[in-house]
């Protein structure tokens, strides 16, 4: 029984007392019941849980789409209009930055809102090896899920204790180009260290910014967003190997990250492979670079309700042991497939080992495609 549930069977016990009836409602009508007055009985850190993960999916979901119209209207509408130019020459003067290693504001990254946003599922991080600062890394992030909710926080906050877990690195996470496009959005992203995904912007980070700094790419991308169902582990990475090109070129180490229960925070409407819907999805991606899933989630003031809002399930970050890499100008094609071969297999090992944290069954094991 839910704590809701317990709530309103102790009140519903303590009206019948006082009335002196002892028979209970029907069953129908106590879950109708409790399903409306369940956002009452709510605990107030629940309530500033929610309103945190309220927060982010309007600055990565809401804000974006408001991108299209409202500066428009600021312009058109307002007295405000001189700061729509004004803001558009801060943008051009700063278009570059998110592939120069952005920048990372501390207070942003270490915001209590974030702890509030990790305890909602909750997050944890778990170390297995150090990572020296003496040394680049790329991590690689998997899976993708919906929105990289683990790979997200462990990398661009310290809501689970990264910076402290792994003291003298500086992570970033990598995301799409179009993602620095949008007005204002993009200044939240910069300021938590985000970098676009790119040749240069990795370069840019491994080689002109000194040791210690770890570019996470969630290298599934939107083909694996397409895949991403609750107990499922597919993994588009068989033939991802740019990553590792670039780790031998720039001489970074590679290291392995799972997010166990990211595919698990949303359902998404079945689209197997041949199916109409997913070729419509694979159509848009083809057409735009990416084509957002049919999600369902929960709704803001009742699990019980579809909504925007991730399920409140535990995700478990675990980054692996680092790849020592050496580097090389120009790597050829058996150099590259022989450390993608020693990547897939050290992910696949680092799942094997700590499945068991979300009850995984010991015959459940990851799939490459």
């Amino acid at each position: 029984m839910s704590f809701v549930q317990r709530r309103f069977s102790e009140m519903r016990l303590r009206l019948n007392s006082i009335s002196g009836k002892t028979k209970l409602p029907d069953k129908k009508v106590f879950s109708l019941v409790s399903t409306i007055l369940s956002p009452l009985l709510v605990p107030w850190q629940r309530r500033l849980e929610t309103l945190a993960v309220m927060g982010f999916i309007f600055m990565w979901v809401i804000l974006p789409i408001m991108d299209l119209w409202v500066p428009f209207h600021i312009l058109f509408n307002t007295r405000w209009w001189f700061l729509v130019p004004l803001y558009a020459i801060w943008f051009y003067y700063d278009f570059d930055t998110p592939r120069r290693a952005s920048r990372r504001w501390n207070w942003a990254r270490r915001h209590v809102f974030w702890k509030y946003f990790a305890s909602y599922f909750p997050l944890r991080l778990i170390k297995t090896a150090e990572l020296s600062p003496d040394r680049n890394y790329i991590i690689g992030s998997h899976p993708h899920g919906m929105f990289s909710i683990g790979g997200f926080m462990a990398m661009s906050t310290n809501a689970t204790g990264f910076e402290d877990k792994f003291p003298g690195i500086k992570s970033h996470i990598m995301t799409l180009n179009g993602q620095f496009y949008f007005p204002l959005r993009r200044e939240f992203g910069i300021m938590l260290g985000g970098i676009e995904v790119s040749k240069e912007s990795l370069e840019y980070t491994l080689t002109k910014c000194g040791k210690g700094r770890a570019c996470a790419i969630v290298v599934g991308g939107a083909t694996e967003a397409l895949d991403a169902h609750p107990n499922k582990n597919t993994l588009t990475l068989k033939h991802r190997r740019g990553f590792c090109r670039y780790a031998l070129k720039f001489g970074a180490d590679l290291v392995p990250m799972y997010n166990f229960g990211e595919n698990d925070l949303y359902e998404q409407y079945d689209n197997p492979k041949g199916s109409n819907l997913r070729a419509v999805q694979e159509k848009i991606k083809t057409l735009f670079g990416l084509c957002p899933p049919l999600l369902r989630g929960r709704s803001i003031f009742n699990q019980y309700i579809i909504g925007l809002l991730p399920f409140r399930k535990p995700v478990t970050t675990v980054v692996g042991r680092p790849i020592r890499v050496t580097q090389t100008d120009e790597p050829t094609n058996e150099q590259v497939d022989e450390l993608h071969a020693k990547y897939c297999e050290s992910l696949y090992d680092l799942f094997e080992e700590y499945k068991h944290l979300h009850s995984i069954p010991p015959d459940t094991h990851l799939i490459f495609q």
